[in-house]
């Protein structure tokens, strides 16, 4: 397995049939919809399986479960990076998506796919049809978190 690609400044790596790991040189912050924080570390693993029992952190679940979850992404919205954010922030939206109000990267690990985005939603119910970016499945699959 070649090794896997690297960026600067804050990033999200799409694991295949795994989770998000988002990583920042500074933090990553995961917030609740009011702007508590929940974490604050510099890398986590998200749930996008949506089977987590600790939601919206990755607990393994995903190996347990037959779950299709593609590495290789295509965005039709990718943008040019604004200045270099302090922190990636990341706000856990109740029963829905994760929302990303940050510069960062996007990359599937194997570094075929690669997008960068200011800001942006992404899937953690695992229904998407564009993963892992949300799609707005979550209402209609019953998600719960």
């Amino acid at each position: 397995m070649s090794e896997k690609p690297s960026y600067p400044g804050n990033t999200i790596m799409v694991r295949p049939d795994g989770p998000l790991i988002c990583g920042s040189e500074i933090n990553v912050i995961v917030q609740d919809a009011e702007g508590n924080i929940i974490a604050k570390e510099k890398e986590f693993a998200l749930c996008r399986c949506g089977h987590s029992k600790n939601k919206p952190f990755c607990d393994g679940s995903h190996k347990e479960r037959a779950v299709d979850m593609e590495q290789e992404f295509n965005d039709e919205r990718g943008e040019a990076l604004a200045t270099p954010a302090d922190e990636l922030i990341i706000t856990v939206k109740p029963d829905a998506m994760l929302l990303i109000k940050s510069p960062v990267t996007i990359f599937s690990r194997s570094g075929l796919s690669v997008t960068t985005r200011n800001k942006g939603a992404l899937c953690r119910c695992g229904e998407s049809k564009n993963k892992p970016f949300c799609d707005r499945s979550h209402s209609h699959c019953g998600f719960k978190d």
